[in-house]
């Protein structure tokens, strides 16, 4: 996380159902590992409760554990996801973070994986939401149909993940033969592979990662840089999330090109060639996060 902080990434993205992850950032800020770098960063964690009955007392007890994780008295930004949205207690629970935000434990709200709808009907309840973490890609184009244009009218910012589907969108897979589902080695690949078949199979997605090669060499950056950048450049994108696998592998370096670099007409027309080729993936699993509820 140092090593991070060092080149700028200073924010943090994990939850309550992480593994130990908040208990990493607690290492990190306080106790015999911490570091001066972290009252330089934020972290935003997430709750995701069972679809049961929500009280007072389980929001309270919810976030005094990350609290209480993080050595913190106050989250920068709390996540709230919820699993199914025939159980409506997912309004109590918004009603317990607002008032744990009154007492200052929480700084802001926000949601994860919600969809449109279920985002607005928060919002019409009053509710401060101030983020959405949905998946955004330049294959998975889904927010593009309703998210984005209710997060702009709403000022909330999307905090995006999957730009890379799980490392695929690199310089390691192109020209590589089609993976055997069961040979891949982490659960981000075995994730994405269907995904990009039901885009359009891993043929089109060769042609893709070609056309951000080209895109690549021409700035002197690599193909990743290109696919986060598009991301970035998306309206109502107030961030990229990229993963790290701490201790296996990590691409500072790589990253910090991604801030420099600035995508042409040129660029941006040869990506949509592509991308019309594909199937929306709005018509496989409809609105952003809809892969994560009950339907």
């Amino acid at each position: 996380m140092s090593k991070h902080a060092d080149k700028g990434f200073t924010t943090f993205d994990l939850a309550d159902i992480y593994g130990p992850a908040e208990g990493y950032v607690g290492a990190f800020s306080k106790g015999p590992l911490a570091s001066s770098q972290a009252k330089d960063c934020q972290f935003f964690t997430k709750w995701v409760p069972r679809p049961q009955e929500i009280t007072q007392k389980k929001v309270d007890a919810a976030i005094d554990k990350s609290l209480l994780a993080m050595g913190t008295e106050q989250l920068d930004l709390l996540q709230f996801h919820w699993w199914d949205y025939d159980n409506k207690y997912y309004y109590d629970a918004m009603g317990g973070l607002m008032k744990l935000q009154d007492q200052e434990k929480i700084k802001n709200i926000g949601l994860c994986n919600f969809d449109t709808e279920h985002m607005l009907n928060l919002i019409n309840e009053k509710a401060p939401i101030v983020s959405n973490q949905v998946s955004f890609s330049i294959l998975d184009t889904r927010p593009l149909e309703k998210m984005v244009p209710a997060s702009l009218e709403h000022n909330v910012k999307l905090l995006t993940y999957g730009g890379l589907l799980g490392g695929f969108i690199s310089s390691y897979w192109k020209g590589k033969p089609e993976p055997v589902y069961d040979s891949l080695t982490n659960v981000s690949l075995r994730k994405y592979l269907p995904w990009i078949q039901y885009w359009g199979g891993w043929k089109l997605f060769q042609e893709l990662l070609t056309v951000l090669d080209k895109i690549a060499i021409k700035h002197s950056v690599s193909i990743s840089n290109v696919a986060i950048r598009w991301v970035l450049d998306q309206p109502a994108v107030g961030g990229v999330i990229v993963g790290v696998r701490f201790g296996l592998s990590d691409h500072i370096r790589d990253n910090v090109q991604t801030f420099n670099l600035k995508l042409d007409d040129e660029d941006i027309n040869a990506i949509k060639v592509v991308q019309s080729k594909g199937n929306n993936l709005y018509t496989v699993f409809g609105d952003t996060g809809n892969e994560y509820h009950r339907r």
